[in-house]
């Protein structure tokens, strides 16, 4: 199935746990779902070794997250952070990423990225195990309160070129791609103007 929801963008999540230790760790169940309000979200299943995954802990406990663009150029920063490590854990060292701090929200961006979104937390929906084999899911609602963009990424008339940044997606199984040829399409209206 994830191969057929392809290809799926990656949220790189920053939290903090309670005693202020940063966690990093990428999701490709992520996604936009309303522009005003601004609000995202992310989502995981139950992990085999623990209840839940510390990214979904530390939300639980702070309210706050932070979402950050991984670029091909971060592939392997990437990669590197989504290790199965204990608990405190600061995956920005594992993976040699600086932090860069936030505006709104406790938890740190990833300095290298060219945008990164600061969070709270709306709420979690929790999706209980239908058949024998499947997980608890929770899908993190977070509405956005600060945007940070590089401006170098931004053109001159103020957009973000998202294409240039080259991002990271998910595909079926360990295969990851960026962009590829673009095209713009005007939307189609009945009006007659």
């Amino acid at each position: 199935m994830n191969a057929i929801v392809a290809p799926r963008p990656i949220g790189w999540i920053s939290t903090v746990d309670p005693e202020g230790r940063a966690n990093l760790a990428p999701f490709s169940h992520f996604n936009l779902v309303s522009t005003a309000p601004p609000v995202l979200i992310f989502s995981c299943n139950a992990p085999a070794d623990r209840h839940e995954k510390d990214s979904l802990r530390n939300v639980r406990a702070n309210g706050e997250f932070v979402t950050n663009l991984v670029t091909w150029e971060l592939r392997n920063s990437m990669n590197t952070s989504s290790i199965d490590a204990p608990y405190g854990t600061d995956e920005f060292a594992l993976a040699g990423l600086a932090k860069a701090p936030s505006r709104k929200v406790r938890p740190p961006r990833v300095a290298a990225s060219p945008a990164s979104m600061e969070c709270k937390l709306l709420r979690i929906v929790e999706i209980g195990p239908q058949r024998p084999g499947d997980t608890r899911s929770c899908v993190v609602f977070g509405q956005v309160v600060g945007i940070h963009l590089d401006p170098a990424f931004v053109d001159p008339g103020g957009h973000f070129d998202i294409a240039r940044t080259l991002p990271l997606t998910r595909l079926g199984g360990n295969q990851y791609a960026s962009v590829g040829p673009l095209v713009e399409l005007l939307r189609p209206s009945s009006r007659r103007d």
